[in-house]
């Protein structure tokens, strides 16, 4: 049954001065949309959405469901001229795009995992949605990109500017789970006229995406031509390698995860997505993501590694760590006592981390094999009820796990700050996303680049433990960092160079 209020409202529409116009050139596209997906049913939606918002300004959120869309794809349409732009590629599990701020959050400090689940909370209950039903895919998600450390190197404070943690409420959110798909558009309604508008914005971004006569694909550039700095990425390297080495080796550390950075010259500015188009072929296990925060500047890259899922009260999160190279099929991996070590103690410490919070982790007896393009990786799933604990404390208790940093934590954070001699940024850092159940996916943002205008900085790192070798850490960390700079049209000699066709142990 009609909402009374949205009766009264859908009678007043012939009065108004502002008409929905809709072209003839679509009416084909309108129809392929069910009775359900009625510009007249989307109208009383809207209407009963601000008879049931939540405040003075409150946020509405609206959505359609639009199959035969590709949120990869079909960013750009979304984007339109909104500069903060956001890519969660699973596929072929969930894959969903983001445009605009509604609402942000942008802070640095110790608390910033507190700040951004209060955040998140807040905003998502202050939020009407007036499309209950829609499936899980497509709620209405808080996104997120922490920094690896709380706050920039004090020798760096003064000339970056490094967010500790950023959180939005995004104004459209298109996501796509199997053949189906779904267009949400958030935004802050003050009167009833904005309601309608919210509706008539909707509605025609359907109609776009559906168009045949717009895809992004067709305009993608064939390939990304650049230069790699002058001095090779291994001779910045060796000497803090061979550092941590020496802390490795005589106990001080138990293990320590150097991390260097390569950076490169295009020449032009950087389109993110045709990497990501490549990247969703050749790494189909990582998830792809990307932060835009701005149209000089984009984050993006494939991650093999889950921080934490959060389904209903079920945690899930991984151990990742040891690597074979391209041409190894993992069993000589599996038999290095070296990297079966170095995993064992990722292992340890994450179920250690997760007892200490009153958790029953449980883990498999023996690692599996994870590939993830032309790496292997040693991966032990491990599994717990979250116990009401929130995602973000979650988050907060394994950020950061000794995959990406050492052991003893604290000790090892000191020694990255002394032996890298870049800001870490959002390396390493957790990514990922809240949703209006609390559901929480966040990964690990390895394998990844940081674009700003022309410049590309490619960031890797490989685990030091008591029997590495500085030749096989150099290899470990160049095929890391090709996992990118592959998917770029460089001369072989600015390729990350790869000495050993053997396994990494």
């Amino acid at each position: 049954m009609q909402h009374p209020a949205g009766l009264a409202w859908e009678r007043s529409l012939e009065t108004r001065e502002r008409p929905i116009h809709l072209s003839s050139t679509r009416a084909q596209l309108r129809s392929r949309m069910t009775a359900d997906r009625s510009f007249s049913n989307l109208l009383t939606a809207a209407s009963r959405g601000w008879c049931e918002r939540k405040g003075d300004e409150g946020v509405l959120s609206l959505a359609l469901p639009l199959d035969e869309v590709d949120p990869l794809y079909h960013l750009p349409l979304l984007a339109d001229e909104h500069p903060f732009q956001f890519l969660w590629d699973s596929a072929p599990g969930l894959c969903f795009a983001a445009a605009g701020q509604c609402q942000s959050l942008d802070l640095a400090g110790p608390r910033r995992f507190e700040l951004a689940q209060r955040f998140s909370d807040t905003t998502l209950a202050r939020l009407t949605d007036a499309t209950p039903n829609a499936p899980t895919q497509a709620r209405a998600k808080i996104l997120l990109a922490f920094s690896f450390f709380d706050h920039p190197a004090e020798r760096q404070r003064s000339q970056i500017h490094t967010s500790a943690v950023q959180a939005v409420l995004p104004r459209w959110q298109l996501s796509r789970q199997g053949r189906h798909g779904w267009l949400r558009l958030n935004g802050v309604i003050t009167q009833q006229a904005e309601a309608r508008d919210l509706a008539e914005q909707l509605w025609l971004m359907a109609e776009n995406l559906l168009d045949p006569n717009h895809n992004s694909k067709d305009f993608w550039p064939s390939s990304v031509r650049g230069t790699t700095e002058l001095q090779p990425w291994q001779e910045c390297y060796r000497p803090a390698l061979k550092r941590g080495l020496d802390l490795v080796s005589s106990g001080e550390l138990n293990k320590l995860v150097l991390a260097v950075r390569q950076s490169i010259q295009l020449q032009a500015p950087l389109n993110p997505l045709p990497v990501l188009a490549k990247l969703r072929q050749q790494q189909s296990g990582s998830c792809r993501f990307l932060w835009r925060r701005s149209h000089e500047d984009a984050f993006f890259g494939a991650s093999p590694e889950r921080l934490l899922s959060l389904q209903g009260n079920q945690l899930r999160t991984d151990a990742l760590a040891g690597t074979a190279d391209r041409n190894d099929d993992g069993q000589g991996l599996l038999r290095s006592e070296k990297d079966r070590r170095e995993h064992e103690l990722v292992v340890a410490s994450i179920t250690s981390q997760l007892f200490n919070q009153g958790l029953t982790p449980r883990r498999p007896r023996n690692p599996q094999l994870a590939r993830h393009g032309q790496l292997v990786h040693l991966h032990t799933p491990i599994t717990a009820n979250a116990m009401g604990h929130t995602s973000l404390n979650l988050a907060k208790i394994l950020h950061p796990t000794p995959a990406v940093a050492g052991l003893p934590c604290r000790e090892a954070m000191a020694w990255l700050r002394t032996l890298e001699p870049f800001e870490r940024g959002s390396y390493a850092a957790p990514i990922g996303w809240i949703d209006s159940q609390g559901d929480t996916e966040l990964r690990v943002a390895i394998r990844c680049g940081h674009a700003r205008g022309s410049v590309l900085d490619l960031t890797a790192g490989a685990g030091l433990v008591r029997g590495s070798v500085v030749e096989r850490e150099l290899q470990e960390v160049g095929m890391k960092l090709s996992v990118l700079a592959d998917q770029l049209d460089l001369d072989a000699k600015d390729q990350p160079r790869l000495t050993s066709k053997r396994a990494i142990t």
